[in-house]
């Protein structure tokens, strides 16, 4: 009965040492199972120089545009053309009021005649010995003074009236009769109308900027004529960036058009720069986290288990070819298939 019993126990404790030992190998074999290993496929980087074309959009203008005011304030006696109205080379626009400006020209006409006549007594006494040289030296400054007052009244009366400086068509009224108006501040905006006279004005980074010279060639589209495509050439680069919107301005003269044309049309303009530019050439489907201009990678690390992610900056697509314009340095492979199931964590094996 004893040997019975001992026997029984002896038999139970086997059972479970071998229990205990399969859990721990099940434990292990899962564990084992939990670390993914993601097969991923590499894909060399090259690199091609091109000139990549700049696309801006601007509105069509002329190339001779005045924005016309008065040289003095005052009030608005007339306006003489409306928004849309063709004018001509120096026909009359708009007057002022011209009471007090007159008002200051008598001013200065009776000033100068007082000079006149202050110079020619000291003249006299100082031929008498009456006057001293230094009284009829003032009396000749009055006198050049009160001409030069003059001459200043009549000048700003003759700009009292507003004169288009180019034949074209007012783009813009300001403002109306009766209202003041300060000096320098602009009433009517004269586009002109000559043939062949018609510009489009972009705004382009820096970077297109100093890839792009006068003379390069330019394609213009406008929404008013779809379908129509128009030639041009850069005839002026800005030499500094607005102020605003931190871009350089860049003016394209179009070259004669069968169509008509007006400011403020719409314009989609393409330049093509004489300069070339080397970029890094990838496949499409490495590119990760695309957004806009900018994008990720990932490329093998050193032990070659593991990746890292890296930032880049897209240039241009090309088909299923992505050109990037600002690569890591020592970029020469980069992970293509796979890269939709990477994390920076991801455990990979290359296929």
């Amino acid at each position: 009965m004893h040997y019975s019993f001992f026997t029984s126990l002896l038999l139970a404790v086997a059972l479970w040492s071998c229990g205990s030992s399969k859990a721990d190998e099940k434990t292990a074999s899962t564990t084992t199972a939990d670390e993914v290993v993601i097969p991923v496929r590499l894909a060399s980087v090259g690199t091609v120089t091109r000139a990549e074309p700049v696309v801006a959009s601007g509105l069509v203008s002329s190339s001779e545009e005045a924005r016309l005011s008065f040289k003095v304030g005052g009030i608005i006696n007339q306006m003489l053309v409306d928004e849309g109205q063709t004018v001509r080379k120096g026909q009359l626009l708009a007057t002022l009021d011209l009471t007090e400006i007159n008002a200051q020209v008598s001013q200065a006409q009776l000033a100068t005649e007082k000079a006149d006549r202050d110079l020619s007594r000291v003249k006299s006494l100082y031929a008498d010995t009456a006057a001293t040289l230094e009284q009829m030296q003032n009396a000749t400054t009055g006198q050049s003074v009160a001409k030069q007052n003059l001459t200043i009244a009549q000048f700003n009366r003759s700009y009292a009236q507003i004169r288009s400086s180019v034949n074209g068509t007012v783009t813009r009224k300001v403002t109306n009769a009766g209202e003041f108006v300060a000096p320098g501040a602009s009433v009517y905006f004269i586009s002109g109308n000559r043939p062949g006279d018609w510009v489009v004005r972009v705004g382009v980074s820096d970077k297109d900027w100093a890839r792009l010279r006068g003379g390069n060639r330019a394609t213009v589209t406008l929404d008013a004529y779809p379908g129509k495509t128009f030639n041009g050439t850069i005839s002026e680069l800005a030499q500094a960036a607005d102020p605003v919107n931190k871009l350089y301005e860049v003016e394209v003269k179009l070259a004669s058009a069968s169509v008509k044309l007006a400011p403020g049309l719409f314009a989609k303009v393409t330049l093509v720069p004489a300069q070339s530019r080397s970029y890094t050439v990838v496949p499409v489907e490495a590119i990760v986290e695309g957004n806009g201009k900018e994008g990720f990678v990932y490329v093998l690390a050193d032990d070659r288990k593991s990746i890292k992610k890296l930032p880049i900056q897209i240039g241009f697509l090309d088909g299923d070819k992505v050109l990037l314009t600002n690569a890591p340095s020592g970029l020469t492979n980069v992970v293509t298939a796979g890269s939709a199931f990477l994390t920076e964590e991801s455990k990979v094996i290359v296929r």
